[in-house]
């Protein structure tokens, strides 16, 4: 599998990014939706990357948004409904976290829904050290949403001795 930056460009990118909009308003009223629509994931403060499988399908996606030097938002994740389960999200969670990690952030965020349809999303977050939190950047307080953070360290001496 390859990971990369992707421009947004293509049709099926597109496709791809239209199927999980329309699943996530089969789930969540539109006022409770934050995915971002191509409009939204092309703006310069967003980094999207493409998952591709060795035949060169895309198999999942995910993105950052820049809120402020220091904090970044993980969005749109996703992956082909056909490859759930398979570590796809994993590997990209963490690159993603790497990534937003060389790219000088400090924090990490994320807005997931409550239901229990985004219980397997929750618990891959948990795993890779986001914590709950209060809404942050423009979110408000929703039943509907869970709001999960955590804190990137660019090296060892920023954090000291953790032993």
């Amino acid at each position: 599998m390859r990971i990369a930056v992707d421009d947004l460009r293509g049709a099926e990118i597109a496709a791809f990014l239209d199927e999980h909009v329309r699943e996530m308003l089969s789930i969540t009223p539109p006022e409770s939706k934050h995915a971002l629509d191509l409009d939204g994931l092309r703006r310069p403060e967003v980094t999207f990357w493409v998952v591709r499988d060795d035949d060169g399908d895309i198999v999942g996606c995910g993105a950052i948004k820049r809120l402020d030097d220091r904090h970044a938002e993980l969005k749109s994740m996703r992956t082909a409904v056909a490859r759930k389960r398979s570590g796809i999200a994993s590997l990209l969670v963490g690159h993603i976290v790497d990534e937003a990690r060389r790219m000088g952030y400090r924090r990490l965020s994320l807005e997931t829904g409550s239901d229990e349809f985004f219980l397997p999303a929750r618990r891959l977050y948990e795993k890779f050290g986001f914590g709950y939190c209060e809404p942050f950047a423009d979110y408000v307080p929703d039943p509907l949403s869970v709001f999960m953070t955590r804190t990137l360290w660019a090296n060892r001496d920023e954090i000291g001795d953790v032993t």
